[in-house]
């Protein structure tokens, strides 16, 4: 039998005149004005954190429909920032964009390849910012080890692994289980993934060949909710290859008990390193003997390599309106509203936002087509 071809996803022709927005940069601002939309848990602690941001104000708060088109039609706006629900960030955004605002949008941005398309092609034809507000790319630990990475301390890169594993309160957050109940794939993959594909510079140095998913059984939302067509599985796995020979595998669970992990490992041909269960890594020494450090050993070596941090006088205002994520929300606001103010690009780009959220709509194509391997489409159209 001849080995089955990766799935061909199709890539829509660019727009005559459109082009990449690759290195985008916008001119500077003296003060970025910005309209939160959306006024849940989310947007709220989004406003304490950029009320606290010099250069940034806030000029629209918005938790209606009517009051949405009116913030992005709002000449006193600059940046759209959307924390509404999942199913309302394409569109909102795509209104901003029409309206000439930059846009930064809560995880997950999109889930079908037809909004992902979307956003990047508007992206491309407003010559706009379309930022994930993607935080765990901002994390101490992740930031360091991608930094480790670049700079060739874990030797060449062969694997990397993400996840988002924890057992979700759904009392708290029922839409989550109504979402999981009619979507079946990685539907949550950007923390995990985010900082990999950072750490092996996709799309810049490296980019997606192929993926294939697997998953379980789905005992706990049948359990849940007594219906033998829940579409979630308990468990879902998904492995990717590179262009660079590189393998990712990127795990969701969201449903059976168990500690809370974005896996986080680089695996390289000198080394390696790991956040959880414990933050460690594993180095080849001048003898090629390995190394192992943990604790304060790790934190010194990860000390040399960490990035630029907040300025001292902002650290304080970071803890108190982000206790809860340690600070790396008010370092991903601070970071995104300095470079719209000193017009350079954003950490992270619309294809960052495609390559990531395109996880979802990719791993239910594998798994609905029995696994089959899928071939990664080409968002940047090179």
């Amino acid at each position: 039998m001849a080995p089955a071809l990766p799935i061909q996803v199709p890539v829509p022709a660019r727009n005559p005149g459109q082009r990449d927005v690759l290195g985008l940069t916008a001119p500077p601002m003296e003060t970025v004005r910005i309209a939160v939309i959306g006024l849940g848990v989310r947007g709220k602690q989004a406003v304490a954190r950029l009320s606290r941001i010099p250069g940034a104000s806030i000029k629209v708060l918005s938790d209606s429909e009517s009051d949405t088109h009116a913030a992005c039609a709002n000449p006193e706006v600059d940046l759209v920032y959307i924390c509404t629900d999942w199913a309302n960030h394409v569109p909102i955004a795509l209104e901003a964009m029409d309206n000439g605002k930059h846009v930064a949008v809560e995880v997950p941005a999109a889930h079908t390849l037809e909004d992902i398309w979307a956003l990047v092609d508007k992206a491309e034809q407003k010559r706009l910012h379309c930022m994930m507000l993607e935080n765990s790319v901002y994390d101490s630990f992740e930031r360091a080890a991608i930094r480790m990475a670049h700079a060739g301390v874990f030797g060449e890169i062969v694997h990397a692994e993400g996840a988002y594993l924890h057992r979700i309160d759904f009392g708290l957050e029922p839409w989550r289980l109504e979402f999981n109940r009619e979507h079946r794939g990685d539907i949550y993959p950007t923390h995990g993934f985010g900082p990999v594909c950072q750490a092996l510079g996709i799309h810049r140095s490296d980019s997606l060949l192929t993926l294939v998913s697997m998953d379980s059984a789905a005992l706990s939302g049948k359990a849940l909710t007594g219906e033998e067509g829940f579409a979630n599985a308990d468990q879902t796995t998904t492995l990717i290859k590179t262009a660079a020979g590189r393998t990712i595998v990127l795990e969701h669970n969201i449903m059976t008990p168990r500690p809370y992990s974005r896996m986080f490992q680089i695996v390289g041909t000198s080394g390696y390193i790991a956040k959880y269960p414990v933050p460690q890594t594993c180095l080849l020494d001048s003898d090629g003997q390995e190394r192992l450090y943990e604790g304060a050993g790790l934190e010194a070596l990860m000390a040399e390599y960490a990035p630029e941090g907040l300025p001292e006088e902002l650290k304080a205002a970071a803890l108190e309106t982000d206790a809860r994520h340690g600070g790396m929300d008010f370092l991903m606001d601070w970071r995104l509203v300095t470079a719209l103010r000193e017009g350079r690009p954003l950490d992270m780009d619309v294809y960052d936002l495609a390559e990531w959220c395109a996880i979802a709509p990719l791993s239910s194509l594998s798994l609905s087509h029995g696994s089959s391997p899928v071939h990664f489409p080409d968002f940047i159209r090179k």
